[in-house]
């Protein structure tokens, strides 16, 4: 299950005012160029326990923490399919209270939640953070890096004569064991994970083309952790998005700064000097971003869709599979790489792929769609 959200794209708007800057907001803020957030964006509410979350664990939960232990009680109370019946789900991420009402969540949300329970109960809890490149998502006209995060659970606090060890400790994870092997992993602070949540906020806001709310989750996370690099990014494409040009080449600035490899404000900055008419600056950018990912995400991709317009399905194929290799849990990769097999009439191979396009899904609809499709073409299969 996949997590955190960092905006690559082509992104542009206008309105009024509200919400004082918090103190010590960095310059490259502009709260008078829009509109009041339709809700309210407010770190108080991410790990916030519910009424219901607390009748949870005085009920249905108590019985397991009492014959389990409390940590494995918990999870065991939470996670079980005969308990709570939680759902992964990616297109929203939710705070504590809102997974445990909705039963369902990303793996940020889940994690929240998690968190939420155990502080309550009294546990420690560490956040761990996995990085793969390149593991992308899209939605839209926008790009989405992906991160992994997962919680470590304990009955007391780390001892400071061990540094960060945490003894008898359990770690909860949507993801198996052997899908974490190579990944980058570092771990974060409870600030970050309120970052982390805030960000990936700004970045499905911008996919409902609410700009304005975008700017101030942005914002948001900007404040929770100055060092989160995705921020910055998030903020710089709201401003490009925003028609505000200098203030997105700022926010790219400071990403940068922090992160000078970083791919997605490399390109987002280069498409920016290009509008501006900046060419000699876009080209120095895209001459680092060329040596920091000579093959970017998505680059086979777009030429196997050139390929399947061209009507040459056996190279779409191949570029199709080229992707996947390199980002085999991404559903999209999947579902054209059997549609090229579909059109070359190697159905059994089609089938494969369509059936790990819905198995990579995460959202209910995107199961749907592809459970259907599958179903489609085990019809033909059958008939021929």
């Amino acid at each position: 299950m996949k997590a955190v959200i960092a905006l690559l794209s082509m992104l542009m708007l206008g309105a009024c005012s509200s919400m004082a800057p918090g103190p010590g907001a960095p310059e490259l803020f502009n709260d008078q160029a829009f509109a009041a957030p339709t809700a309210a964006v407010s770190a108080q509410q991410v790990f916030a326990v519910s009424e219901a979350m607390q009748r949870y664990l005085q009920g249905p939960a108590a019985e397991r923490m009492s014959r389990l232990g409390v940590k494995a009680g918990l999870v065991d109370a939470l996670y079980r399919q005969d308990q709570l019946k939680l759902e992964y789900d990616s297109e929203t991420t939710r705070t504590a209270a809102e997974a445990f009402d909705a039963k369902s969540g990303n793996c940020l949300s889940l994690v929240i939640m998690t968190a939420a329970f155990a502080k309550e109960l009294g546990l420690a809890v560490r956040f761990q953070r996995y990085t793969a490149d390149p593991a992308l998502g899209r939605s839209a006209n926008l790009q989405f890096s992906i991160d992994h995060i997962n919680v470590t659970l304990d009955t007391r606090p780390p001892d400071p004569r061990l540094g960060q060890l945490m003894v008898d400790s359990m770690t909860v994870d949507f993801l198996p064991p052997e899908d974490l092997r190579g990944l980058r992993v570092r771990q974060v602070s409870e600030s970050t994970v309120i970052a982390m949540f805030m960000n990936n906020r700004a970045a499905e806001s911008l996919a409902r083309s609410q700009v304005d709310d975008a700017y101030w989750w942005a914002r948001e996370a900007i404040r929770a952790d100055r060092r989160f690099t995705s921020a910055y990014n998030t903020l710089g494409v709201i401003y490009r998005r925003h028609g505000q040009p200098a203030a997105a080449i700022r926010a790219f600035d400071e990403a940068l700064d922090l992160e000078p490899t970083n791919t997605q404000a490399l390109f987002n900055q280069a498409d920016v000097m290009t509008e501006l008419g900046r060419v000699a600056e876009a080209a120095a950018l895209r001459e680092r971003l060329a040596k920091v990912d000579p093959e970017p995400a998505f680059s086979f991709f777009e030429r196997g869709r050139a390929a399947m317009d061209a009507g040459d399905y056996a190279a779409a194929r191949d570029l199709f599979a080229r992707e996947v290799a390199r980002a085999p849990y991404y559903h999209e990769f999947h579902f054209w790489l059997a549609l090229a097999h579909f059109h070359l009439g190697e159905l059994p191979l089609a089938q494969r792929e369509l059936q790990l396009a819905r198995d990579n899904s995460t959202t209910g609809k995107d199961r749907s769609r592809y459970g259907a499709k599958l179903e489609h073409l085990r019809s033909l299969e059958a008939a021929r």
